[in-house]
């Protein structure tokens, strides 16, 4: 891993919603190292800069899948990009969901917002081996209707227990409003015999972690994905740091026993 960005061509883009595009994309030539679910990229825009992007979806071929959504110069030149665009990409940086672990046991998702796009791999790793879990429980949050990602794949994931609420409906929206959280008590998961997977802003990550615990799921059985200002994504330069964490390097999935303790510390 040379930290230099590999050239990939933009093969399709997928516009989620107002501010967000899926990007699909594949080497120009030879691939980068096989990504993990949870794992993340750095991804250039040239004349920009890059900023870290954790992959939604992994390819046989070598390529590779980002949601991004426009919220700076670097994320709105990315969304910006059109098919046959070339970007570049170096990684895979940090450590993954790690599914694996769960084998045997209940898989639970629960995301929030964009959120969603680096839990989608580890959820299709799941459902690619319906023997190899017990059930499978998708959990989804948004602020509004026109907020939510994925919208195909929700649809799709017939085989998994699915629910997905709104904080703000629209006029057309019938389904449920309120957090994420608020689905809890719905999903069909065994708490004694479940791992749970994580994602979304900080708040809800904190609420869902804690609500789990009280429910009866130990804290090391829940991953969240934590972010921070990376940089260097390869703990070089101490944006990222969390307590003792490097994020880029010792994250951004860490158990909720790790994490719990450094998101109570009141900060400056």
């Amino acid at each position: 891993m040379s930290g230099l960005p590999v050239p990939h061509l933009v093969t399709d883009r997928r516009v989620e919603t107002a501010d967000t595009v899926t990007l699909r994309l594949e080497p120009v030539g030879a691939a980068l190292a096989e990504f993990t679910p949870g794992q993340f990229a750095m991804v250039h825009s040239f004349g920009r800069g890059e900023i870290p992007l954790s992959v939604s979806s992994v390819q046989s071929t070598g390529g590779l899948a980002h949601t991004v959504r426009a919220v700076g110069a670097v994320s709105a030149g990315l969304c910006a990009a059109r098919v046959g665009d070339v970007l570049g990409v170096h990684g895979p940086y940090g450590t993954g969901w790690e599914l694996e672990r769960a084998r045997g046991r209940d898989v639970l998702v629960v995301a929030g917002g964009i959120g969603l796009a680096p839990l989608r791999p580890l959820v299709l790793e799941a459902l690619a081996d319906p023997g190899g879990y017990g059930r499978i429980s998708v959990l989804v949050g948004a602020r509004t209707p026109g907020d939510l990602i994925a919208r195909d794949d929700l649809a799709r994931w017939r085989t998994a227990y699915t629910a997905v609420t709104v904080d703000r409906p629209d006029a057309h929206w019938d389904g449920d409003v309120g957090v994420v959280t608020r689905l809890l008590d719905r999903a069909p998961f065994a708490p004694e015999r479940t791992w749970a997977f994580v994602c979304g802003p900080e708040p809800m990550i904190r609420a869902t972690a804690r609500d789990l615990a009280r429910l009866g799921v130990p804290p090391h059985r829940v991953r969240v994905s934590l972010e921070r200002n990376m940089r260097c994504a390869t703990g070089h330069c101490g944006h990222c740091q969390l307590g003792p964490l490097l994020i880029c390097r010792d994250g951004p999935v860490v158990g909720w026993d790790r994490a719990e303790p450094l998101l109570s510390v009141r900060e400056l």
